[in-house]
């Protein structure tokens, strides 16, 4: 017998066996069949949304994402706000404001309008076949918005929504932050000390084919190692006068990185390297142009990587290793390290985020799903959240289930809308008839 979809399933449970769905408010097994109901609409919109372009840099159309985005929210009695960002180079943030009952939880709400697709990009378009989608950002994380969105619908046609206190914040710059990041985040750390909770609707990950939530989401920081070293004849190499030259400084640092670092949940990148004579990185950072000869001693070498931990404690430990490694200099040289201004930070695995893993569970008993556990934050990046997850107990993960996010093979698990709707409108409506 083939397979139902989510949405077909979880109505049929509700029809058939009401025993099975005893927790479940009347409110709440309503909210479930409407997001059944409603999963041709989420597809829909789905699709026009995919099908503009809102890559990081295109800020007319990440714009255009932001109208579709209010032309939903307002009629479900969002105040909806266009936050301009031209002075970071990108194009803004949407922020929509539910007020309901003074004393309730307040909830922050998470995803992104843009896409790493941009204008020139040959992936462009939204393509259907049966219960899979493809296009930019069908996932990551137009997906998550449509989860979102039709989270909100059930609520708002049961009269949960009512009540609640909720902020949804949509970045227009998650895949290529502005500059600086103090400003591009400042609305979105300023939430975050007022909420008492934050769900970011980006993708949910399956592990071994379970679905997985995330408690914690480790840093993204990049870094520079220059080397320096006397420059002269390569017969004098290693010698009292000369000494090691630049690029076997450079090695013997990075050796030391890959050898003395390594740590449970840490990992550090090289990415780029280059070494001679002379050797510079253009304006970018991404490029590297180096001249030499096999018979001089290279003057600079130059190494690009990034570092990701799960803790800004972890972050401060390694990064006074790296710098003990640094000033260790071979002879004859000096060496530099330097980290970018405007990574992402950490979000630590806490009690608070653990504890609404319990409540995310307590929903997923109650509409007959399997229990889901904590993913190991190695399998996934850094995101928006992890900029208010110091100040507010936070869940990740709760966006559609898509593969391939960031190429040409971006495909999402339609049905894993209407689940993932149903678990966070379900979620939302029972933390909100909370009291702070």
């Amino acid at each position: 017998m083939k397979s139902l979809p989510f949405a077909a399933l979880i109505a049929l449970q509700l029809a058939l066996a009401p025993a099975a769905q005893a927790e479940l408010s009347k409110a709440e097994s309503a909210m479930a069949k409407m997001v059944a109901a409603e999963q041709p609409r989420s597809i829909a919109l789905l699709e026009k949304l995919v099908n503009q372009n809102s890559g990081s840099l295109n800020l007319e159309g990440v714009e255009k994402v932001g109208a579709m985005m209010r032309a939903e929210l307002e009629p479900l009695g969002f105040t909806v706000t266009w936050k301009p960002m031209r002075e970071t180079g990108r194009a803004g943030h949407l922020i929509a404001t539910h007020k309901g009952k003074r004393d309730g939880k307040r909830l922050l709400l998470i995803a992104h309008l843009d896409t790493v697709f941009e204008p020139d990009s040959p992936f462009q378009r939204f393509e259907r076949r049966g219960d899979v989608a493809k296009g930019p950002g069908a996932g990551d994380d137009k997906g998550g918005m449509v989860v979102a969105l039709a989270a909100l619908r059930a609520m708002h046609a049961t009269g949960t929504l009512k009540d609640a206190n909720i902020e949804f914040h949509m970045t227009g710059d998650e895949e290529d932050a502005g500059d600086p990041i103090e400003i591009a985040r400042a609305d979105l750390i300023a939430a975050g000390k007022r909420s008492d909770v934050a769900l970011c609707f980006e993708g949910l990950i399956r592990d071994a084919g379970a679905d997985m939530s995330s408690i914690a989401r480790r840093s993204s920081e990049s870094w520079t190692v220059t080397a320096t070293g006397k420059a002269g004849h390569s017969s004098g190499i290693f010698s009292a006068n000369t000494g090691d030259g630049a690029i076997y400084e450079l090695a013997r640092i990075i050796h030391r990185f890959r050898t003395e670092l390594p740590e449970p949940n840490l990992t550090f990148n090289v990415g780029l390297i280059a070494g001679g004579e002379q050797a510079m990185l253009d304006e970018g950072r991404i490029r590297a142009n180096a001249t030499g000869k096999t018979n001089i001693i290279a003057a600079t070498a130059v190494a690009r990587g990034d570092l990701r931990t799960l803790s800004g404690e972890q972050a401060t430990r390694v990064k006074d290793k790296m710098a003990a490694i640094i000033a260790d200099h071979a002879p004859g040289t000096s060496a530099t390290l330097a980290f970018d201004p405007g990574g992402y930070p950490a979000m630590a695995p806490t009690d608070g985020n653990r504890a609404l893993l319990v409540r995310l569970n307590a929903v997923n008993r109650d509409l007959d799903l399997p229990e889901m556990a904590a993913l190991d934050p190695l399998k996934r990046g850094a995101a928006d959240i992890s900029f208010v997850a110091p100040f507010v107990d936070s869940l990740a993960g709760l966006g559609a289930y898509s593969t391939g996010d960031h190429g040409p093979e971006e495909t999402v698990d339609l049905p894993s809308i209407a689940r993932q709707a149903t678990r966070a409108a379900i979620l939302m409506s029972r933390l909100s008839a909370e009291k702070r």
